[in-house]
């Protein structure tokens, strides 16, 4: 369950936060106990966000992005696609799968976006868009000048402006769901020690590895 508490529809006053309890799960639902939406989703991102009203207007706000963005609609879901598995959030990763598969991006290219180092399937563009991404999220945002030329030849300063704005958006969205564990990110730590068989007391394994033979 999430680290944050869901904040139940009895709760809320904000007109915004109701507006969307109602658009996502229907007027006479309580999301917030009744969880379920229409991509498979719990969708406590919503009842968590709701805690605070001010964070929730602004983080919808980001969303309508998407209308008035002036940039491809399939480069836009690549950068957030790969921001997704990129900061290891199974939630923004799969949401992102299911809006490229909505597109009608054909299925061998949404799964790729996990290895496109290797594949074939991406124009010079999408890889730039790609390795762009990577730059951003797994090096912070240290991109080589060669990837940048790439947009550039492609893109207008304000394409690659709202590019970049969309895809740190949503790995902020990544990061917050997996530290809050939102959504499909309610998993459990997957590095933890596993334990010594039976006997094996408290045996020192570096004179093992490092002793003579």
């Amino acid at each position: 369950m999430p680290r944050l508490r869901e904040v139940p529809r009895a709760e809320v006053t904000d007109e915004r936060v109701l507006f969307f309890y109602d658009r996502l799960f229907g007027p006479d639902r309580d999301p917030a106990v009744d969880h379920g939406t229409a991509t498979g989703s719990p969708g406590d991102w919503w009842t968590v966000f709701a805690q605070s009203p001010t964070v929730f207007r602004h983080a919808v706000r980001g969303f309508a992005l998407y209308r008035d963005a002036k940039v491809d609609p399939l480069l836009r879901e690549l950068g957030q696609c790969r921001a997704g598995w990129a900061r290891g959030s199974q939630f923004v990763f799969s949401q992102h799968c299911k809006q490229l598969r909505a597109m009608g991006v054909p299925e061998d290219k949404i799964q790729a976006v996990a290895y496109w180092q290797t594949a074939d399937c991406f124009s010079a563009l999408e890889r730039a868009v790609l390795a762009y991404t990577d730059g951003i999220v797994l090096d912070g945002g240290r991109v080589h000048d060669e990837v940048f030329a790439v947009l550039r030849r492609h893109l207008s300063d304000e394409e690659i402006l709202l590019l970049t704005y969309i895809t740190c958006l949503y790995e902020m969205h990544a990061t917050m769901s997996k530290v809050l564990r939102l959504e499909f990110d309610d998993r459990d730590e997957p590095v933890v020690e596993i334990a010594a068989p039976s006997g094996y007391g408290g045996r020192d394994i570096a004179s093992d590895l490092g002793g003579d033979r």
